[in-house]
Formats: structure tokens, sequence, C-alpha cells
């Protein structure tokens, strides 16, 4: 089972940026694809990004996010990012990462994943 640490949440102003970041403890980061998730109060958790396992491999994001949002990732770090520009108060959320070395469980199962880090609060007001 990969543990999962999420940090870089925080308080900004609507048009502000932040730059999440995700540790990984585990021997083989590069066969794990990686993907961001988010809730939102009273909402259910929702996909924000994913990225394939390779470092600079292919992402996929929710419409609301894209042109905003960027995922990377660096495997000598085992770490997975989520660079939020242009941030809106719909943002507002609780920022989850997650892996799994297939990449459609991350995209289409990931509401059955059963384990979930602590997330980082990220709050976008004035």
């Amino acid at each position: 089972q990969v543990q999962l640490v999420e940090s870089g949440g925080g308080l900004v102003q609507p048009g502000g940026s932040l730059r999440l970041s995700c540790v990984a403890s585990t021997s083989d980061f590069t066969t794990y694809a990686l993907g961001w998730y988010r809730q939102a109060p009273g909402k259910q958790r929702e996909l924000v990004a994913t990225i394939s396992r390779r470092s600079g491999g292919s992402t996929k994001y929710v419409d609301s996010v894209k042109g905003r949002f960027t995922i990377s990732r660096d495997n000598a770090k085992n770490s997975v990012y989520l660079q939020m520009n242009a941030l809106k108060p719909e943002d507002t959320a609780v920022y989850y990462c997650n892996a799994d070395p297939i990449l459609h469980r991350l995209l289409e199962e990931w509401d059955t994943f059963t384990s979930w880090g602590q997330g980082t609060q990220v709050t976008v007001s004035a």
C-alpha cells in the first residue's frame, strides 16, 4: 500500500496561485500513475487531474481546470505536483492525491478506492 502525504494548501485570493505537493512512500514510484482529486464542502469528491507513469507523461484534466491547473511528477523525488493558477472560489476544497499502477483505475474506478491521505485544504476567498 502506497502512503501519500499532501501539502501546500492554504488561503489565497481569487486569481492567485498555489502549488500542491504529494510525496509517496514507495520504492517503485515509477510504476504508479498518479491523480489529484478534490472534495468541496457538501459535495462529492471529484477527479481533477491525472498523469501517467513516466516523467512528462500524458495528462488529463477535468474541464473546469483546463488551462489553469498543471499536474507534473518528479520520479527522483517520489512526488507529484499540482500547479494551480487563476484560482476561483469554486476551487475551494480539500485536495487529495492517489496512486495506482493502472491509469484507467485512477480515471474510472477511483470512487472505489478506500485508502486516501489526509488531504490539504485550499481556500480561495477575498
